[in-house]
């Protein structure tokens, strides 16, 4: 006797796509691993991408440490400056990835992992983390340079993982940021426009270069919307031992890397049409 086969019930895809912490962990892990696979056949990413992080150190931080232009409450201003650099590069990694996603849709690439029952918030995050893993590699050349330049950054095992931590989310968000961006326009020319139009302004309006105390008014009050400004309090607190309100820090950075792939995901099937 045969048995009449039967038909795919509705929604089961949607069942198919529901989160699950496991899924979403295999995800991220594949994904990352794959951008160590990229990373390790063109290093040479690593050390152009060093370039601009070490001008600021050897030429910016130099220059004002022996001007003692900037007040950083006896910090010299190499070391203030170090952690602010680490995150700048970091940044500048992740927020043209919106121009990746979008050559991956020209090539088809993204429509074939739509299809997949990989929910769309797992493909977000396993991008997002594995722009952090980049970024961690950015961050470890900055470091050896601050390193060489004469910064003693902690050696404390425990900071040293909130600080990869901190890298990771703080790449994490600007991914998204930039995913979402290019959900939105749709284009690689738009987004390289956009992503370097939003890039600086996001530096400058952070604590990066200078204490907040010195900026006017108006760019406090930007300040203190800017992600980064909270990951460079972090990463300064964690490397030097300024003072930093860590919980706050972590929870921002916690809560921004969340809303950006939710915001990510939302976009991710008008960015694959």
């Amino acid at each position: 006797m045969s048995v009449p086969l039967a038909a795919p019930l509705a929604g089961s895809v949607d069942v198919d796509r529901r989160m699950s912490p496991r899924l979403v962990l295999s995800r991220v892990v594949a994904l990352c691993v794959v951008e160590l696979q990229k990373l390790s056949h063109d290093r040479s990413e690593l050390l152009t991408r060093a370039v601009q992080p070490a001008l600021w150190l050897v030429i910016f931080g130099v220059t004002f440490t022996k001007l003692h232009a900037i007040p950083t409450g006896g910090v010299p201003y190499l070391d203030f400056l170090a952690p602010g650099v680490l995150a700048q590069s970091a940044l500048f990694v992740s927020i043209f990835y919106g121009i990746q996603i979008i050559w991956e849709r020209d090539a088809g690439v993204l429509a074939k992992l739509m299809v997949t029952p990989t929910p769309r918030a797992a493909l977000v995050t396993g991008k997002a983390f594995a722009a952090g893993v980049r970024g961690l590699a950015q961050a470890v050349v900055v470091y050896a340079i601050a390193e060489l330049l004469g910064v003693r950054f902690t050696v404390n095992p425990l900071k040293l993982l909130g600080v990869v931590v901190v890298v990771l989310l703080g790449a994490a968000f600007f991914c998204c940021l930039s995913v979402t961006i290019a959900g939105l326009v749709l284009s690689r020319d738009r987004m390289m426009g956009i992503g370097q139009a939003i890039m600086m302004p996001l530096f400058f309006a952070s604590n990066a270069l200078y204490p907040v105390s010195l900026m006017p008014g108006w760019l406090q009050v930007v300040n203190h919307v800017n992600p980064l400004s909270y990951q460079v309090e972090a990463l300064r607190g964690l490397l030097i031992g300024t003072p930093a309100r860590l919980p706050l820090d972590f929870g921002v950075l916690i809560v921004a890397t969340a809303v950006g792939i939710a915001a990510a995901s939302g976009l991710l099937a008008r960015l694959a049409r």
